[in-house]
């Protein structure tokens, strides 16, 4: 006799995770782009803003190994240094990159508009809050003083470092989850604004909400951006919005400023 449980969980919304960088700071996710490129060009290893956007979501110790992997990179980093990047070269690259990245963050801590808001309103509902960043923990605590300084202070926050697999794995995720209490992932909302961030709370088995245009997938700072018309935003937003709906979104809204409607949705199709 054949037996299959299935079980749905149905009730509120417990906890939201949001992303850091280009999700609730640093509109555009620009300073560890700035960082990268900066890093590479000390050794004499010139890359572009699209190269060291590429890997954006992974731990950054995982994005220098996916950025030396790229074909162009590879080929300039042996043409500079006479040899192919081997790990003992990654670790390096990664202890010279947590002080240069917490540089960068000085300049680049503002916090996105709407974030704030959106903390109120999940307070006042009592949905407990959590963040996740690919930044490790050294890093993030140079972010954090400045996060609360404009009201910023999730319940949780879970760095790349305190979890043995960085995104597109569900560690960071499930860690929060855990750290918040909460009684089924299915009662957990995941907010990013890259495709492995989404990838990882889908792995997690939580809904997901994927933000198109203050991250990542843009890449542009938030005086930039408000500079284009809506025909110049347009395909933009487009192409940002493909690619994180392709990743599996449950849904995708431009800035942290417009999740409330996707939160009262899934609130809505959990009951």
């Amino acid at each position: 006799m054949s037996y299959r449980y299935t079980r749905r969980y149905a009730g509120p919304i417990q906890a939201v995770l949001f992303d850091n960088a280009g999700t609730i700071v640093d509109f555009g996710s620009t300073a560890p782009v700035m960082a990268f490129v900066e890093l590479f060009k000390r050794r004499q290893v010139a890359v572009t803003v699209d190269e060291a956007r590429g890997p954006m979501g992974a731990a950054k110790r995982d994005h220098i190994a996916q950025m030396l992997a790229m074909p162009g990179v590879a080929a300039r980093w042996a043409q500079a240094t006479g040899a192919a990047a081997t790990e003992a070269d990654i670790d390096a690259l990664y202890a010279e990159f947590l002080p240069l990245q917490v540089e960068c963050l000085q300049n680049h801590a503002t916090v996105i508009p709407g974030a704030l808001d959106c903390f109120e309103s999940l307070r006042a509902q009592g949905i407990r809050i959590g963040t996740t960043t690919g930044y490790p923990r050294e890093v993030m605590e140079a972010l954090t003083a400045k996060l609360a300084e404009q009201g910023i202070v999730p319940d949780s926050l879970v760095c790349a470092s305190d979890v043995a697999q960085g995104r597109p794995n569900p560690d960071m995720c499930l860690k929060s989850a855990l750290t918040l209490g909460v009684s089924d992932v299915a009662a957990c909302v995941n907010i990013d604004d890259s495709a492995p961030g989404i990838e990882a709370g889908l792995a997690a088995g939580m809904w997901t909400i994927g933000l198109s245009c203050s991250g990542n997938e843009v890449g542009l700072s938030y005086e930039e951006w408000t500079a284009l018309t809506p025909a110049e935003q347009a395909p933009l937003r487009a192409k940002a919005a493909d690619k994180l709906a392709r990743a599996g979104a449950h849904y995708v809204v431009d800035t942290v400023a417009e999740v409330g409607a996707a939160l009262a949705e899934i609130t809505e199709r959990l009951r």
